[in-house]
């Protein structure tokens, strides 16, 4: 506090036309004469009482507050009925983004613009009340409401806006000709944010009329089959609208039978979310058709806020690796130029969120197996079988990288006191890494790589490694980023692997890279896509958005 009071002290006044706005009405809204020109000392009065309670004075958006008064003389904004009118829309309209207007206090807004405000006291509560709501909005808009830094450790994504630069953001919110689409512009603007937002619509019109019945508990349905269960299931996807609610009627058929228009509704349902899609309704899919229609709004809230987080760093070129949807997707200049499936980490061991870049590439890489897996996987299993090791292609070097002999350690002493040495796996295609290991910049020893475990891509689901992620298609990536079709053409890199030589080669193209957890997306068709919530993330993030500011 004491260095934003040398700033304050030191700040120049930001530009007057950027901050000052329309001052139309100011002398039938606020008084003329005396008592006009001593609003400025009275606002600034109003915000140094208000510093001396210790929450507020710690709070970003009061902090911002008092910037933006301090650069524009303390002299009062809200002085056009317009203006005020464009606020409350706006904050009714917060909604639509899956925020809560109650956390802009939009019943006192609608108050105080019924009131209208008689005496400078008053006008000070008003205009103080107003810009608070204005700062909390355009923050929550830009950088969302919650604040990653408190739920993920390690978050690393850019931060949101300081003090002084939210500030300038009020005055250039209160110059623009419209205020509500100056504040719509903060919110991300990206085609994907929009149709989350539409689907947030959708599915809140569903849940307010009362969402779906459950799909009864049996066994697995399959198409061409009779069951009674088959209504309920007919019903489901035609409450959501996966197929239409004539159907039966246009067929003429049984109500109880699985037929074919059933049969590709549900498979175009299990797409949507994930599963295999293979028109049998067990239990994944059961559950997913389970999910109440006012439980997929808060999993959209979520994932709009998501969004904002990490709006800030989507450039045109991009390596996003989208953890919930097992795939990797590369963006160059703003299109996508090629797409993997991948395998992200166990639940037990996360693939965290971050954001990186590809510092270079290692060609034959050997494998320094980090120490949660040493801890948890290798020595234990070198204590179960003396042929651990070699089954693995492992040896164990010391510090200055000499071979030193297994059957020399007390491996259950290691377990017990520590391990000084390293395990290192030799390079090649059935190595843990593959071929090709795609360096990352973090100290989390979180990196992508190739794999020769091959048969999980075939799986719907694929969180099975340790935290680094595997990728299908690591060939086609390392050409793109390498960016040298003379000297790293497609037979170039093949000969090089060949060698079976270690090599370490820079990468030519530089792009952001994103590790991401969306548990609600669009998909090719624009609807929305549900992904299971394979960390149990949602909650947390819902019930800070829920809560009270």
């Amino acid at each position: 506090m004491a260095a934003a009071a040398v700033l304050v002290a030191g700040l120049s006044p930001l530009p007057a036309q950027a901050l000052e706005g329309p001052r139309a009405g100011l002398g039938s809204s606020v008084g003329s004469g005396q008592g006009a020109a001593a609003l400025p000392l009275q606002i600034e009065q109003a915000l140094h009482e208000r510093g001396r309670d210790g929450r507020v004075a710690r709070s970003a958006d009061a902090e911002a507050v008092r910037f933006f008064y301090h650069g524009r003389g303390y002299r009062p904004v809200w002085v056009a009925d317009a203006r005020v009118r464009e606020l409350i829309a706006a904050v009714d309209a917060s909604r639509d983004h899956g925020l809560t207007p109650s956390d802009f206090a939009i019943d006192a807004l609608r108050k105080a613009q019924a009131a209208g405000a008689d005496g400078p006291d008053a006008i000070v509560r008003r205009e103080l009340l107003f810009t608070d709501a204005l700062a909390r909005l355009a923050r929550q808009l830009h950088s969302g409401k919650v604040d990653p830094y408190s739920l993920y450790s390690i978050w690393n994504f850019s931060p949101p806006p300081g003090a002084v630069e939210r500030a300038r953001m009020l005055g250039s919110l209160l110059e623009a000709p419209s205020l509500g689409a100056a504040l719509a512009a903060l919110a991300p603007q990206d085609e994907s944010y929009r149709a989350l937002q539409a689907g947030l619509s959708r599915f809140s019109a569903l849940a307010a009329i009362g969402g779906w019945q459950d799909v009864p508990e049996g066994p697995t349905l399959r198409p061409g089959e009779r069951d009674p269960r088959v209504r309920a299931l007919r019903a489901r996807l035609q409450a959501e609208g996966w197929i239409a609610a004539t159907d039966l009627a246009t067929a003429g058929g049984d109500p109880a039978r699985y037929d074919d228009a059933l049969k590709a509704a549900v498979e175009r349902f299990q797409r949507a979310h994930g599963l295999a899609a293979d028109a049998a309704v067990g239990r994944q899919t059961l559950a997913a058709l389970n999910v109440g229609a006012a439980e997929r709004v808060g999993q959209i809230r979520v994932n709009l806020e998501r969004a904002r987080w990490i709006a800030r760093d989507m450039t045109a070129d991009r390596l996003v690796v989208d953890i919930t949807s097992f795939d990797a997707e590369l963006h160059l200049g703003g299109a996508l130029a090629w797409s993997s499936k991948v395998v992200v980490g166990r639940p037990a061991r996360e693939t965290p969120m971050l954001l990186d870049r590809v510092q270079h590439l290692v060609l034959n890489p050997k494998w320094v197996v980090p120490p949660t897996i040493l801890r948890e996987d290798v020595i234990p299993g070198v204590i179960r079988s003396a042929a651990y090791l070699d089954e693995h292609q492992m040896r164990v070097v010391d510090r200055s990288g000499q071979a030193v002999d297994p059957a020399l350690i007390d491996w259950a002493d290691a377990r017990r006191s520590g391990f000084p040495y390293s395990i290192v796996q030799q390079s090649g295609a059935d190595g843990a890494l593959g071929q090709i290991k795609f360096s990352l910049s973090n100290r989390y020893a979180i990196y992508l790589h190739d794999t020769p475990s091959r048969s999980l891509f075939r799986k719907p689901a694929r969180a099975f490694s340790s935290g680094c992620v595997r990728l299908e298609k690591p060939r086609e990536l390392a050409l793109l980023l390498l960016d040298d079709p003379v000297r790293w053409s497609a037979e170039g890199l093949e000969a090089a692997l060949a060698t079976g030589r270690t090599q370490v080669v820079p990468v030519q193209r530089h792009v952001t890279v994103m590790l991401l957890y969306r548990t609600a997306a669009i998909d090719g068709t624009g609807a929305v896509s549900f992904r299971s919530d394979i960390y149990e993330e949602d909650e947390r993030v819902l019930a800070a958005l829920d809560a009270g500011t």
